[in-house]
């Protein structure tokens, strides 16, 4: 698993964090329901070196809280791999497992909330909660200096982190906000199966955000 290492790992919550009721109460119920899933906090995966931070929004059921990495087991992931594989940071295949041959190159995946949410929408008090975890995700990628947030919440979490004020920075797909220490934030809409499905977002659509972020760091 390409699970990123020190000082990432030090970054991450404990694996019975017990901060929000709710969450560690769906934990306890799928731990119980599905002995054999992560059904934990899932940490960041990627390179730690990495100039391209992704900011998700929360584990999939189905995803990430059963497999343990990112975007992982459910219908997001295929979307997002094969994107960034398509702009060079990808090595090896994504197969839908944590044991498969991906890792990813330049890039790493830090999630605003760490806990998979019922119905996956974490209340306001639970995002509050999580934020210093990837607070001290972003302090502690030297070299990302473009992020990715894939959604509303992700966006205005990453916004806090960064430094940047919520009424100047407003999101939407493809919206570009420079942070007062010169980071950058592209905003994209989620990957999901329904953003999908909807054709809110396209695989046009996505691959304008990367393309993006590659031409920013080129220039």
């Amino acid at each position: 698993m390409n699970f990123a290492p020190s000082p990432i790992a030090a970054t991450e919550p404990p694996r019975d964090c017990p901060l929000c009721p709710r969450l560690v109460a769906l934990r306890e119920d799928l731990r119980a329901e599905h002995p054999d899933w992560w059904n934990a906090p899932v940490n960041a995966f990627g390179d730690p070196q990495a100039w391209l931070a992704i900011v998700g929004l929360a584990p999939g059921k189905h995803g990430a809280n059963r497999t343990g990495r990112p975007f992982t087991g459910d219908h997001s992931g295929p979307l997002l791999f094969d994107t960034l594989a398509a702009h060079g940071f990808v090595s090896g295949t994504y197969e839908g497992s944590p044991d498969d041959s991906l890792e990813l190159r330049g890039a790493i995946i830090i999630n605003a909330v760490k806990c998979l949410p019922p119905q996956n929408k974490p209340t306001p008090e639970e995002i509050h909660t999580c934020r210093p975890f990837l607070a001290g995700q972003a302090a502690a990628l030297p070299n990302a200096r473009v992020f990715v947030a894939l959604g509303q919440i992700a966006h205005q979490s990453a916004v806090k982190v960064l430094g940047g004020k919520l009424p100047k920075c407003r999101f939407g797909h493809l919206a570009e906000h420079r942070m007062p220490d010169g980071r950058i934030l592209i905003d994209s809409y989620h990957c999901s199966r329904y953003n999908q499905n909807t054709g809110r977002l396209t695989p046009e659509m996505f691959d304008a955000v990367f393309a993006r972020a590659r031409a920013l760091r080129d220039a």
